[in-house]
């Protein structure tokens, strides 16, 4: 395999984050096919919340092997209302999104990788603290996290699986100089800063079951009301 170029799949790859990740991936050298619901240019339709969708995304892909799986696709909005009002099928449409998807996509891949590989997992600083009305997003990252380390046990050596915990991150323009300071790294996360550490991770050969948090020193910061 010496000489051959490294393929990985990113999930959401039409999205602000998967759009950053496969430009920085090819930029590195990878073969890099995207996957998103919306389809479109670039990237090949694909449900990860459905298994025939997934199933024929892969066929349709046809690749015979794979080094490296991202897991980034999810409904966006962490917003979900009042919990007392939050319907059963929009819990389950966000977990789906976020976590089968993370499921099933890792299920159709690990048969590539019989030569070893790598899975990253974006899962969200919303795994560990919240904002109000955000309960299915926040269960849907956590139980990345979980899924994170199980799968490390259980895939490796050959596969390893890590997750990174983006905390704020967006397009710059527009953002008000309020918005960066409260950052101890000084500014808002941009999307090749989570690009920059799931390539870490899918190099890093004794790092695996870990979450890199990617949030500027937002969750070291004590806040205190004046």
């Amino acid at each position: 395999m010496q000489g051959t170029t490294k393929r990985a799949i990113v999930t959401g790859g039409a999205g602000l984050i998967g759009t950053g990740l496969c430009r920085a991936l090819r930029a590195a050298g990878w073969e890099v096919a995207a996957f998103d619901i919306r389809g479109g240019e670039g990237c090949i339709g694909c449900d990860v919340a459905d298994e025939g969708s997934i199933a024929r995304a892969f066929e349709g892909l046809g690749w015979d092997r794979l080094d490296l799986l991202v897991n980034n696709a999810g409904i966006a909005d962490p917003e979900n209302g009042p919990v007392q009002d939050l319907p059963l099928d929009r819990w389950r449409r966000i977990l789906d999104s976020h976590l089968t998807g993370a499921f099933l996509m890792t299920r159709a891949a690990v048969p590539l990788m019989a030569g070893g590989g790598a899975i990253v997992n974006v899962a969200s600083t919303r795994a560990f603290m919240s904002e109000p009305r955000t309960e299915a997003y926040a269960a849907a990252k956590g139980g990345l996290v979980a899924l994170t380390h199980a799968l490390a046990v259980s895939l490796g050596p050959a596969i390893r699986v890590n997750a990174v915990a983006p905390g704020w991150i967006a397009d710059p323009e527009g953002l008000r100089p309020e918005d960066h300071a409260q950052h101890p790294a000084g500014r808002v996360g941009r999307p090749e800063d989570v690009a920059g550490a799931v390539i870490y991770l899918a190099e890093a050969g004794f790092t695996t079951g870990e979450v890199l948090t990617l949030d500027g020193g937002m969750s070291r910061k004590m806040i205190y009301r004046d």
